[in-house]
């Protein structure tokens, strides 16, 4: 299990530096969910199997469904067309496809060999006690982590928001509405 411990770590950090060193941003996904999916084979080998399944729900999942919004959100037309036929070269996706046949060689070796059900060193964390942490002493660091957050929806809300041309603006003064001229 530790080989496949420092393997998956190893593509990790290399998945991590395509991420990082590309100027394109459908590479730089392939390599991040390449690098997501190495960290959850980290997080079985040590033993954390609730933490490695909610990496792969949870991050590399709603990654995908993300940048899928995000693509058709831009709507790119025909340039898009023309974009998504040099994405097709094979040279694009050796380096992600190397480093994911790589975890799978090593994933299915793990389970060949019988150590699946072994780990790194440590005692099995499951949901229970993920559960039991983090709503035990660590309670009031949960809730301000979700204060946080709502904060953080609240404010992305009132930024994103527009006010149509066609509609006046009202004075935060008095609350008449005036013309913009």
């Amino acid at each position: 299990m530790e080989i496949a411990f420092y393997l998956s770590g190893l593509i990790a950090v290399l998945a991590t530096l395509g991420v990082i060193t590309n100027t394109n941003p459908v590479h730089a996904l392939l390599y991040l969910i390449v690098s997501l999916i190495s960290v959850a084979l980290v997080f079985f080998a040590l033993g954390a199997p609730f933490a490695g399944a909610l990496e792969v729900i949870v991050y590399a999942g709603a990654i995908m469904v993300l940048f899928v919004f995000v693509v058709m959100m831009l709507n790119l037309g025909d340039q898009g067309a023309a974009q998504e036929r040099a994405w097709l070269k094979p040279r694009i996706w050796l380096g992600p496809s190397l480093l994911a046949a790589v975890l799978l060689v090593t994933l299915i070796a793990t389970l060949w060999s019988g150590d699946a059900g072994r780990m790194v060193d440590g005692e099995i964390l499951t949901a229970k006690a993920v559960g039991t942490l983090l709503f035990g002493p660590w309670l009031m660091v949960v809730e301000l982590g979700a204060m946080l957050l709502l904060a953080a929806l609240v404010t992305a809300s009132h930024v994103g928001r527009t006010i149509p041309p066609d509609k006046p603006r009202i004075n935060a003064e008095s609350g008449a509405r005036k013309e913009v001229s």
